[in-house]
């Protein structure tokens, strides 16, 4: 039987206050129903093809850690079950079971709050420029995928859709927030960092790097928002097949990236079609890293 892919949820009946690269968001007053779609974003640009259960995968992937990583922070989530969703939603199973959020509603923190265990992606390219990321200096010699000796803060700008984050320094972040906030999310972050890479490479897997979003509710508390530990906000490596000193191979969406590059595509939209071999292998690589992490399969 073929997946269905879901790439919107809007429609006459369904209209999202809101829509960014991968998720649908539905704002119900004093709470958010978060979507995650099949969609696929590469280059910062939306492509054509979704990929079968990639948001649920998402979402169940979050939805596991979360739970898993309470005791460190509060986090936003409701339910995930639909029978508990209000109407409309809870009576279409079809469009939102498995892949939807229901959260509180907080005010989310305009730095994306980014952790490197490995030195990877951009981070890579700046410290090949500078032997530094984001301010912070790091020892010669490392090779591209390396293991830092202590995981590191590396935070970035929130850009809209099809803009590039930017890295930004500690003492930016400090500016933005206060040293109080600042020093807040960096401890948290690289705590929850620590104890997810930690699980993740018992079951197989290295978190390179991830990234986090947090938000502040009503009492001015920090709460842990958005998604966790994923394949799309994360480098998920397999362990045993990890050798330093180049690309690695992983359980996310650089497979498409490869390919695209292979094809010389300039980056900009519209992008191009997937061939459907590329589609398949990709969804299986979401799908496995779900069972690895859970013990699951996608529900």
């Amino acid at each position: 039987m073929t997946t269905p892919v879901i790439t919107q949820t809007a429609s006459a009946k369904f209209v999202p206050t809101k829509q960014g690269k991968v998720r649908d968001l539905y704002d119900l007053g004093d709470s958010l129903l978060i979507v995650a779609t099949d969609r696929l974003s590469a280059f910062d640009v939306i492509l054509p093809d979704g990929i079968p259960n990639k948001g649920k995968v998402l979402t169940q992937i979050s939805a596991f850690w979360f739970d898993k990583l309470s005791s460190t922070v509060r986090n936003h989530i409701i339910t995930t079950d639909v029978e508990k969703f209000p109407e409309p939603f809870r009576s279409a199973p079809e469009i939102f079971s498995g892949r939807s959020m229901l959260v509180k509603k907080t005010k989310p923190i305009e730095v994306e709050c980014v952790v490197r265990g490995y030195i990877s992606g951009s981070g890579w390219n700046e410290y090949k420029k500078s032997q530094s990321i984001c301010g912070i200096q790091l020892p010669d010699g490392l090779k591209e995928s390396d293991k830092l000796s202590e995981p590191i803060f590396t935070p970035t700008t929130k850009a809209p859709i099809g803009i590039h984050d930017e890295n930004i320094s500690f003492d930016q972040v400090v500016s933005l927030l206060g040293r109080e906030l600042a020093t807040k999310l960096r401890d948290l972050t690289i705590a929850l960092y620590r104890k997810g890479a930690e699980y993740a490479a018992s079951k197989g897997i290295i978190i390179a790097d991830t990234k986090f979003e947090f938000g502040l509710d009503d009492r001015g508390d920090v709460v842990w928002i958005d998604e966790a530990l994923t394949p799309d906000s994360s480098r998920f490596w397999p362990v045993d097949q990890y050798r330093p000193g180049g690309p690695q191979p992983s359980f996310d969406k650089q497979f498409v990236r490869d390919y695209l590059l292979s094809i010389k595509w300039n980056k900009q939209p519209p992008a191009p079609e997937l061939p459907p071999d590329v589609v398949l292998i990709t969804g299986k690589k979401y799908e496995e890293a779900l069972k690895l992490l859970t013990g699951r399969e996608v529900a």
